[in-house]
């Protein structure tokens, strides 16, 4: 269990503390605060998600439906801060592996919103869910060792059949 605790606070067992992360551990919170945030922003990441679902089919439920289907992935993106740090995350984040879908994701975030408030257009606005849901899922498998891999594999499985 400690093992665990080390990795997903980023500290490995021969890996030597700079006076930043002197500072930022000693202000961060206990591991136990950690988890169940974690699993309260990701929790209320879905339930946004689920709702904004819902609430598509009511009379201007596109605008309802892109709002809480965003703040639910912002918030399920946010969530994983809890485990890692913010400080981490954001490397993470802009590691050359995941940069693309990084970019990706941040980009559909936001024209997701701009296409249902500025620009009103609906099927825009639901291209760039689409997009925003390919580009999360991508962006979550890159933390799995050899998952892209295995999705690509099997995608060109399927197309080449």
């Amino acid at each position: 269990m400690d093992k665990l605790r080390r990795v997903l606070s980023g500290h490995e067992d021969n890996e030597e503390l700079g006076l930043t992360d002197q500072v930022l551990d000693a202000s961060t919170l206990s591991y136990s605060t950690r988890v169940k945030w974690f699993v309260i922003c990701f929790a209320g990441g879905i339930l946004c998600s689920i709702l904004g679902s819902a609430l598509l089919f009511l009379p201007n439920g596109l605008k309802l439906f892109a709002v809480f289907y965003t703040l639910g992935n912002v918030a399920a993106l946010s969530s994983t801060c809890f485990l890692m740090g913010p400080l981490k995350q954001l490397k993470c984040m802009f590691d050359p592996k995941r940069l693309i879908a990084t970019i990706v994701m941040l980009l559909c975030l936001v024209l997701t919103l701009c296409a249902v408030f500025w620009w009103h257009k609906k099927g825009l606005a639901i291209i760039f869910c689409i997009l925003q849901f390919l580009a999360m899922t991508w962006y979550s498998i890159s933390y799995i060792p050899f998952a892209r891999d295995a999705v690509m594999k099997c995608f060109t499985t399927c197309v080449g059949s």
